[in-house]
């Protein structure tokens, strides 16, 4: 509960009964904190909450406080969430435009407690007036060789800042000097401005990224059609069940007359807390012969244990289930059987929260939408967006009020967030709290919950047929981070599931992220390599199954080199008397130079460089190998190969050039210019015989 400390207020540049939330709307019907509620701020109820916090977290907090800086505390929140108020423009403070956002102001009081305890550590007054400036550089060097993170180092900085910027109205006074005039805080952790930045954000790595997406899409695409089955038998069999006591003996006899129904046992699997592993599920028993299990037939004074015993012990019994039957799935034993032991009440209730989670990974992986806004999903938000499906979220970061945002998306994630709407329990959020249905129902935490799903998957790699994922942290704003480098480095590659990364790229790269995120990262080169190879060794094999079947593979002196190669191949193979198999891997081993490109391939030998267009008369860059695109000329140059999909590219240019010229009044430069481009274009499309 709010509470009032007047003796901390009389010299107060706010008034103790002041709004402390005018600069901003809020909730119908909302009252603002006080100024002069000195324990905590509580904002639920009052500003609408992003949905990936919990309530505890939408609290501006100032215990652990003491002295003046309690009140400080509360004047650097006000002067932060109310930057146009009539006292702090008076006092010339210089202000932002607009507020900062609530949650920055939350962790401006954090970072202000932690700045009050190190004060009092080193003995430093009170009165910040009276603070020699070199401590603050300390207290930055000591952050700095805590290994800390330049973001949080300069969050420090800020709140330092933040001291001097409104010093006019805090009580006693704030620093006499911001300790880095002329800086930007980022130069003041000593990370020059112009210098590349370095993200504190890692990408998933390969070994990981591969399996957990995988696994979310076998969730979704495969096993999730059983997960519903399973919810839907389950609901049907409450429903159907009677309250009343009367004939349990003659429906259970009955119901063991048919061999085919097997008393129900918990997974003798569960984990070790779980002391009723593989003891009869008396419950799900109840309910399979239609009376409710609080009618409680299964007491001892009932006499029906004993016939369900003897079942059991004649063999008529198997794992609990409430379905008879589970998708095939193959094992990395090389077996074949069901990807589930069994779903009963339990482990239903447990299958619906990682298949909500699984969703929640794809969406996040192949959308870039932040965490924020894949929880601020609700029920309905998937539509058609300028002729593309896109989800309608609201942008939270840096933007005021939660405005909406359309997000295009592949079909695989409409398909993921289809279903996250079909099993969401909560009346329009499709994301919620993986703990229970009651439980902090309310929240989704994403870290836990893909932690969750890793274990999960992992403990049932012998059934499920999955690969095991690598137990490593995975944040979410990890993905966004990943996909934009993927996007970047990985142009026509395959990320998963055999989804093509252009596929994805053409509906993520619409959505805005940031540009520092597509830097390449170290633990993905020697995939990028592998990609690179198999990409170029599939275009090819292409080449070479058209020249077998005597189709045309392109035009140019290049086509001659690469039809020789292909001719000895099938030599080879035809007196060896081998198969496609044997002229594919003689293929990956003539190791036949080829790069392919979007107006032509270049054939272009490292060992034998002569003939080369583009390293005429030209000076090589020191440690260059190689051709030097930017200087290709595929009207000259031997190595150059016109292929079939390049004809059509080329024959636009043509015409286009064409068009052009035939413009009036066109300057004498600018035709000869267009003019040679236009013979060169006609020089190519020769060679094709066009």
């Amino acid at each position: 509960m709010n509470s009032t400390a007047p003796d901390l207020l009389a010299e107060a540049a706010f008034l103790a009964d002041e709004p402390v939330l005018t600069s901003r709307s809020l909730l119908p019907g909302a009252v603002s904190p006080l100024f002069a509620q000195c324990d905590q701020w509580d904002l639920n109820g009052v500003l609408k909450r992003p949905a990936n916090l919990h309530p505890a977290e939408w609290k501006l907090k100032f215990d652990g406080f003491t002295g003046p800086w309690h009140l400080r505390a509360r004047e650097l929140a006000m002067i932060s969430l109310n930057p146009r108020h009539p006292k702090v423009m008076a006092a010339g403070i210089p202000t932002p435009r607009r507020p900062v956002d609530p949650r920055t102001a939350i962790k401006r009081v954090g970072t202000l407690r932690a700045l009050a305890a190190w004060a009092a550590e080193r003995g430093l007054p009170e009165d910040l007036r009276a603070w020699p400036e070199h401590q603050l550089h300390v207290r930055i060097a000591g952050l700095k060789e805590e290994g800390l993170a330049v973001n949080t180092v300069t969050s420090h900085i800020t709140v330092i800042r933040e001291l001097h910027r409104c010093g006019p109205l805090l009580t006693g006074g704030g620093l006499l000097r911001d300790p880095w005039a002329g800086m930007s805080s980022r130069a003041a952790t000593g990370v020059s401005a112009s210098g590349p930045r370095t993200l504190s954000t890692p990408v998933i790595p390969p070994e990981v990224w591969f399996p957990l997406i995988r696994a979310a899409w076998t969730y979704i695409d495969t096993f999730a059609p059983d997960i519903l089955r399973a919810q839907e038998r389950w609901q049907q069999l409450q429903a159907e069940a009677t309250r009343s006591s009367v004939g349990a003996e003659a429906r259970l006899r009955a119901w063991l007359a048919d061999p085919s129904n097997l008393v129900p046992l918990h997974d003798e699997h569960h984990p070790p807390r779980i002391t009723d592993a593989g003891m009869i599920h008396w419950g799900l028993l109840s309910f399979q012969i239609g009376i409710d299990k609080r009618a409680q037939i299964f007491t001892q004074a009932r006499g029906l244990r004993g016939i369900v015993l003897e079942a059991v012990e004649r063999g008529q019994c198997a794992t609990a289930s409430v379905l008879p039957e589970y998708l095939q799935v193959r094992r990395a034993d090389g077996t074949t059987g069901g990807w589930s032991r069994g779903l009963a009440p339990r482990s239903l209730t447990r299958e619906i929260q990682i298949l909500r989670v699984a969703c929640y990974v794809f969406v996040t992986a192949l959308s870039m939408m932040r965490d924020s806004e894949v929880q601020e999903v609700v029920k309905g938000s998937v539509v058609e967006h300028f002729g593309a499906p896109a989800v309608v979220s609201a942008e939270v970061k840096g933007e005021e009020d939660f405005p909406r945002k359309h997000w295009w998306i592949i079909e695989p994630v409409a398909r993921a967030l289809a279903l996250a709407e079909e099993i969401a329990s909560h009346p329009e959020r499709l994301f919620t709290g993986i703990a229970g249905e009651i439980r902090n129902a309310e929240r989704f935490t994403a870290v836990g919950g893909i932690k969750a799903f890793i274990e999960h998957v992992n403990t049932r790699t012998d059934v499920n047929g999955l690969e095991p994922i690598p137990n490593e942290r995975v944040a979410p704003h990890m993905f966004r981070r990943t996909m934009s480098m993927l996007t970047d480095q990985f142009p026509g590659s395959e990320i998963a599931l055999g989804i093509q990364l252009k596929h994805v790229a053409s509906r993520a790269l619409a959505n805005r992220t940031t540009q520092g995120y597509a830097a390449p990262a170290t633990s993905w080169a020697k995939h990028l390599d592998a990609a690179i190879e198999a990409a170029r060794f599939r275009g090819l094999r292409d080449l070479f199954d058209a020249h077998k079947a005597n189709e045309p593979i392109g035009f140019g002196p290049g086509v001659d080199q690469l039809t020789r190669a292909f001719d000895t191949i099938r030599d080879t193979v035809a007196a060896q008397g081998g198969d496609a198999t044997v002229e594919h891997a003689l293929l990956k081993q003539a190791r036949i130079s080829i790069r392919f490109g979007t107006l032509n391939n270049c054939l272009f030998d490292a060992a034998n460089p002569a003939g080369a267009v583009c390293l005429e008369n030209t000076v090589i860059p020191p440690g260059h190998t190689g051709p030097l695109p930017d200087r290709c000329r595929p009207d000259r140059c031997g190595n150059s190969m016109i292929g079939p999909q390049h004809v059509e590219i080329w024959d636009s240019e043509e015409r286009s050039l064409t068009k052009l010229l035939e413009t009036r009044r066109l300057a004498p430069g600018h035709r000869a210019a267009l003019e040679q481009q236009r013979d060169e274009a006609q020089a190519v499309l020769r060679k094709a015989a066009r």
